[in-house]
Order: structure tokens, then C-alpha cells, then sequence
């Protein structure tokens, strides 16, 4: 596969704060930011909560069951871990009498409020059945709920099918005719937006759902939804009080479990380290660990429910790997069609393979081959389990409803994103399906498809390739999906190379001539390429000294033995 670095269209020039570090200052350009007001990132930016459609009417439902008996029904991500545990903090804090979670296995009770759930949350008596992060797909579970009595508020963010489930109320920024500022809210900033009207409907002067942004924050980047300005509000503000030692127990925990000080924390920390350790629960076991985590109050009960759910993490990553390889192998085998020609759309499946982990394979080897990807997995004895990732320009969501509407039968059920969805078929249509798959992404697939781009804010001055830049930029954004951390690109000339942890490259690089020039000597750099020396790119590493590179790569800063120094995170290498 080809990969192309693109530099980003340079925005225009705008009035920023003079004390605005300059490469901020183009970074934020062209990232559309129009005027310096659009970096203002304060809580009263926020979008008014009573604009969101229904939030008033989920406030008064729930007020309506204060003294009766709530159960929160989430997601089994990170997404519906934060917004569980958000709800259930808000309403114990707002003296609801009782409030309980739920969230069962994903293997025996699949995704949603499935009628199998709602049977199991039957048992518990509840007066009301609030799902968070999902249900907006689940009709035959809220007619299960009705049926037993029970009525049922829905909070996602999901997009909704062709007909909605027949619940007292649904919250979703996503339904066809809302017109609420932001779509980009996941779940978790809609179960925030209902208990910030239900504390405004109970006239609560003492408790403020701004208290919980710290799980909105870690919810929203765990959950890769667009950055845009209302998300960027709540993230910045989450972080805020997480650095300042204004979060839950848990979260502190998780954050000293991955070896990172709260004061220095970013988003992509919370994405690449506090997230996967949630995830590994909901994908191993069950999403009860992670939620019962965010919810302890004594320090010792949290460190000690990280630390299994670091456990999972360690465990996972070794399932991941080995799915991984296993995987490079089989795609190998299947990216030719009958005729010789590329596959556009990969579908894979082995035996072996673990449900709960597909999804991070697929993101991995789309990643790899710049085209979507299915990874199925077996459900029980007749059915498969597969999780699907695009990429930008191919919405899976609508080639899987594609799929489903010329082959009537050949999937039980789908949904999900543009960039990523879940579905299950009958093991026997497995074939039909991957041809139906291939062709319906070879509809859709712009000329570009197979080619891969790093988008890239250009190159660093001499001077700006620093300890200063790359702490501002750690402390800027925040970063996230759709606003996205920066990327520099440059020559060098590599002076060592050699492989660390079996899979990473680490490279000391030199300033090629053209760069030295501008400065008095050429400078060295370290820089690191994660999973850059694995077997399927083998003669990647065959860099002897002084060859000559192209880097696209992220500016950080190392910390080792109490120094710091610039790192160059590699996000792509390529001989000259």
C-alpha cells in the first residue's frame, strides 16, 4: 500500500493572543479555527442543556421515580462504563432512593436492551429502566420492558434505525429530526446533558452535574467521536478538574495504574492508556469491574479494582497480538479477488478468535491495508459475531445497510458509525457475505481508497523543534477524532537504529543537510516507531546509518531518569 503524507491546507492568518505559541498558532489554522474566541473553552460555552430535544421530559420521567427504584442499563465500552457510573452518582447525590446498574455479559446477552436483558433486570423490581449509551436500535426490549410493566427512558447517541423503540423517552442528538448544535455527543455527554435538567427540574442548588465531567471527559475520548467545539468544552473541562485531583477515586486509580502523574494528564492519555484498561473488562469479562471502579469512593476499594482491570488490560494485549499476526496471515490470502484485482473490503474469521477483541484487530489491519475490514468471531454453534472498521470516505454503517437491503437475509442484524459497526450472520453466509461485502465497499470506493495519507502540519523550523513546542502542544487542543493532534513531517538521516520490546524501532536521527544548515550543527533526536519492526514489515528495518528518511511524526517529550528531552513519535517512515 502507498502512503502519501499531505500537508494540510495553511489556514488564515488570524488575531491570536500574542503569547499563543506560533506553531499553535498555524496548527489551530488549519484546523478551522475561525476567530482566537473559538479557543475559549470555559463551561459557559457549553451548548444550553434544555436545547438538546427531550432532555426536560427524561428530567421530569426520572424526577417522576425518585423514590422508586432506577436501573441504569449501559453499554459494555468506556463510553457506557463513564455514563453508568455518571447517572448513578448523580441520582444517589440528588437522594434518588435507589439506583442499581446492569450490564451483563456481551457474549450471552449481545448489544442493546435485549429482551434476555431486560428479563435479568426484571428480577430487580425496577420502577424505571434508563439505558445509557445504547437502546436507541432496541424495539423488541422496550416491548419486553412494557410488557412487564416497567417503562423505559432511552440516552445515545447511536443512529437510529427505521423505526424507534417504543420507550416514554428517548435523548438522542442523532434522531432524524433533532436540531441540537452537536451530534458528536457520545453517550456519556448525553447522560450528562439529562442529569444537568434533572438537577435543574428538582431546583438543586448544592450538587451540579459539572461535579462528573471528569467521566464525560474520559467517556468522550474513549468513544473517538468528533472533537468539535461542545466536545472540546467538556474534555478541557473534564481534564481541568482530573489534574487538579478533582475526579473519582477510580479515576486516579487508573491513572497511577498506568504510570502517569494526574497533574500532566491529557486526552491522549485518557485514550491510550485510562480507556483500554475500562475496555478490557466489557471485551474480556464483563463492564460490572469498570463501572464498580468509577463508582468507589475509599481509595484502597478503587486501586484494588484498577489493578484488575490492568490485569485484563495485560491479558488483552496478549489475546490482541496474537489475533493480530494471525490476522496479517489470512489477509494475505484474500486481498486478491477472482480476477486479479484488489479486495477493497476484507472480511476474516478464525475459529480461535476471541469476541470481545475483533474490533481492535479490525482497527489494526485497516489501519494497515487503508480499507474497511470485518473481524468475525464465533458467537455459538451457528452464528458468527463480526465488528467492522472503515475508513474515511466508506461509511460502514450504510454499506452494511446496503448490503442488507439487496441481499434481504444475509445479516441477522447490524448497526453502529460511519467508521465502525458491529453485526452477526448465520455462519453458512459467511461467503456470500465477504463477496457481498467487497462489492458493496467497490461501489462506494473513491480512486483513493487503497491509499493510505498521514495529513501533516508541515515542517518545524530548526528553533520550534523543541522541549517548548512539544509541552505546548501536549497542554493544547485537547486532541481527539476530527481534531487532531498535530503532525510534523521532515527529513533526517538516521545515525542508529534498532529494534526494543521485540516489535518497536528505536532511531536516533540526525538533521539532514538541508535542516543542519539553518543552524550552527546538525542536532540528533531519538525517535520511536511502535510496531514498526513486526514480522509483516520486516525490511522496514533494514535502516543502516546515514540513510536518508522521511518522517511524518508527533512531537513529545521523553521522560527518563528524571530528564526530559524531545521524542519523535513516528507515525510514518519511508527511505528516500
Amino acid at each position: 500500500m502507498s502512503i502519501e503524507i499531505r500537508r494540510r491546507a495553511p489556514g488564515p492568518a488570524l488575531d491570536f493572543a500574542a503569547d499563543l505559541h506560533p506553531v499553535l498558532q498555524r496548527v489551530y489554522a488549519a484546523r478551522g479555527i475561525a476567530q482566537a474566541d473559538d479557543l475559549d473553552l470555559s463551561l459557559d460555552r457549553l451548548l444550553p442543556v434544555r436545547t438538546l430535544e427531550s432532555v426536560e421530559r427524561a428530567a421530569q420521567l426520572l424526577a417522576a421515580h425518585r423514590s422508586g427504584r432506577v436501573l441504569i442499563v449501559g453499554d459494555f465500552d468506556a463510553d457506557g462504563a463513564t455514563g453508568s457510573a455518571l447517572f448513578v452518582r448523580a441520582l444517589r447525590a440528588l437522594k434518588f432512593a435507589h439506583v442499581d446498574f446492569l450490564v451483563p455479559n456481551r457474549f450471552q446477552f449481545g448489544y442493546g436492551l435485549t429482551p434476555g436483558i431486560v428479563a435479568l433486570a426484571a428480577e430487580r423490581s425496577p420502577s424505571l429502566i434508563v439505558t445509557v449509551d445504547n437502546g436507541v436500535s432496541s424495539i423488541e426490549g422496550v416491548e419486553a420492558a412494557r410488557a412487564f410493566g416497567i417503562p423505559v427512558l432511552i440516552t445515545d447517541h447511536h443512529l437510529p434505525g427505521a423505526a424507534l423503540p417504543p420507550a416514554e423517552v428517548i435523548v438522542n442528538p442523532n434522531l432524524a429530526d433533532s436540531t441540537f448544535g452537536s451530534r458528536a455527543l457520545a453517550g456519556v455527554g448525553v447522560a450528562f446533558y439529562v442529569v444537568a435538567a434533572l438537577a435543574h427540574a428538582l431546583g438543586e442548588k448544592q450538587w451540579k452535574a459539572s461535579d462528573l465531567l471528569d467521566l464525560v471527559a474520559l467517556g468522550t475520548v474513549a468513544d473517538l467521536v468528533p472533537l468539535d467545539r461542545n466536545n472540546r468544552v467538556l474534555v478541557a473541562q473534564g481534564l481541568r478538574r482530573i489534574r487538579a485531583g478533582r475526579c473519582v477515586p477510580g479515576i486516579r486509580a487508573l491513572v497511577e495504574s498506568a504510570g502517569r502523574r494526574l497533574d500532566q494528564l491529557c486526552a491522549a492519555d485518557l485514550g491510550f492508556l485510562i480507556a483500554p484498561r475500562l475496555n478490557a473488562a466489557g471485551r474480556l469479562t464483563d463492564m460490572s469491574i469498570g463501572i464498580a471502579c468509577l463508582l468507589a469512593d475509599e481509595p484502597e476499594r478503587a486501586a484494588a479494582l484498577a489493578a484488575q482491570l490492568t490485569k485484563l488490560n495485560d491479558e488483552r494485549r496478549e489475546i490482541e497480538q496474537r489475533m493480530q499476526s494471525e490476522a496479517i496471515a489470512l489477509a494475505a490470502a484474500v486481498r486478491l479477488d477472482e480476477s486479479g484485482s484488489e479486495t477493497l473490503g476484507v472480511c476474516l474469521f478464525d475459529e480461535g478468535w476471541h469476541q470481545g477483541v475483533v474490533g481492535l484487530v479490525a482497527g489494526r489491519l485497516k489501519d494497515r491495508l487503508h480499507r474497511p475490514v470485518i473481524a468475525f468471531a464465533r458467537a455459538d454453534a451457528g452464528t458468527l459475531r463480526g465488528s467492522a472498521r472503515s475508513v474515511a470516505g466508506i461509511h460502514i454503517r450504510d454499506v452494511l445497510d446496503g448490503i442488507a437491503t439487496r441481499h434481504p437475509g444475509l445479516i441477522e442484524k447490524f448497526g453502529g458509525h460511519a467508521m465502525a459497526a458491529g453485526m452477526s450472520l448465520p455462519e453458512a453466509n459467511l461467503e456470500p457475505f465477504r463477496a457481498a461485502f467487497a462489492a458493496e465497499v467497490a461501489a462506494r470506493a473513491g480512486p483513493d481508497v487503497l491509499r493510505g495519507v498521514v495529513h501533516s502540519d508541515g515542517e518545524l523550523l530548526p528553533a520550534e523543534l523543541c522541549i517548548a513546542t512539544a509541552r505546548a502542544l501536549k497542554h493544547a487542543g485537547p486532541w481527539g477524532q476530527g481534531f487532531p493532534e498535530p503532525v510534523f513531517d521532515g527529513g533526517f538521516i538516521v545515525a542508529d537504529a534498532r529494534v526494543v520490546g521485540g516489535r518497536h524501532l528505536k532511531l536516533l536521527l540526525r538533521e539532514a543537510e538541508g535542516a543542519g544548515a539553518r543552524t550552527a550543527a546538525a542536532r540528533c533526536f531519538d525517535a520511536i516507531a511502535f510496531g514498526y519492526a513486526d514480522a509483516a514489515m520486516s525490511p522496514a528495518i533494514q535502516l543502516p546509518p546515514g540513510a536518508a528518511i522521511e518522517l511524518a511524526y508527533r512531537l513529545e517529550i521523553n521522560e527518563w531518569n528524571g530528564a526530559e528531552s524531545v521524542q519523535l513519535n513516528c507515525q510514518h517512515l519511508g527511505v528516500r
